[in-house]
C-alpha cells in the first residue's frame, strides 16, 4: 500500500433510510456533520431539521461556519452477521465537500469506535461480537 497510514478512514454506515457512501470517520471533530446535498439526496425535508446550536470553526480553515439547522438520525453500522444502531445528532451545513457526512467524536463515544488508520478498518464492539467495517484504498485515495 503507497503511504501507509496517509489516507483517511471513509466509511458507508446506514444513515436514516440511507447508505452514504463516503463518510469521514474525523477522531479531531468534536460534533457530527452532514452536507445539505446529502440531506436533499436523502429526501429529507428542511421541515423536519430543528434549531441549531451556536456558530463553529475550523470545518473550513479559518472561517466561522453557521450550520442551518440540525437533525437527529439512525446511523447503522454494520456487517452481515452483525450491527449497532445508535441516534446521533448531525449538525447540516450547506457548502461543497467531497464527503456525503462527517462522523466525529460525538460517534466515536457512542459506537465506542476504535479506528485503525494504518489497516483502515473502525472496530465496534457489541453484545454479538466485534464490527470490522472496512474502507478500500481505492475510495479513502479518490476523497483525499
Amino acid at each position: 500500500i503507497p503511504s501507509l497510514g496517509c489516507f483517511l478512514l471513509i466509511v458507508d454506515p446506514i444513515v436514516g433510510q440511507a447508505r452514504p457512501t463516503k463518510v469521514l470517520m474525523d477522531d479531531g471533530s468534536g460534533l457530527n456533520v452532514l452536507y445539505a446535498n446529502t440531506l436533499d439526496r436523502m429526501g429529507i425535508s428542511r421541515k423536519d431539521l430543528h434549531p441549531s446550536g451556536a456558530p463553529f470553526f475550523w470545518i473550513i480553515p479559518e472561517a466561522q461556519v453557521t450550520p442551518l439547522r440540525s437533525i437527529r438520525l439512525l446511523v447503522t453500522f454494520r456487517d452481515p452477521a452483525n450491527f449497532w444502531k445508535e441516534y446521533l445528532d448531525f449538525e447540516v451545513v450547506d457548502f461543497a465537500n467531497p464527503y456525503h457526512a462527517l462522523l466525529g467524536r460525538p460517534c466515536y463515544a457512542k459506537f465506542m469506535t476504535v479506528p485503525h488508520y494504518g489497516c483502515l478498518k473502525l472496530k465496534i464492539p457489541s453484545p454479538w461480537g466485534v464490527i470490522v467495517v472496512a474502507t478500500f484504498t481505492g475510495k479513502a485515495y479518490l476523497c483525499t
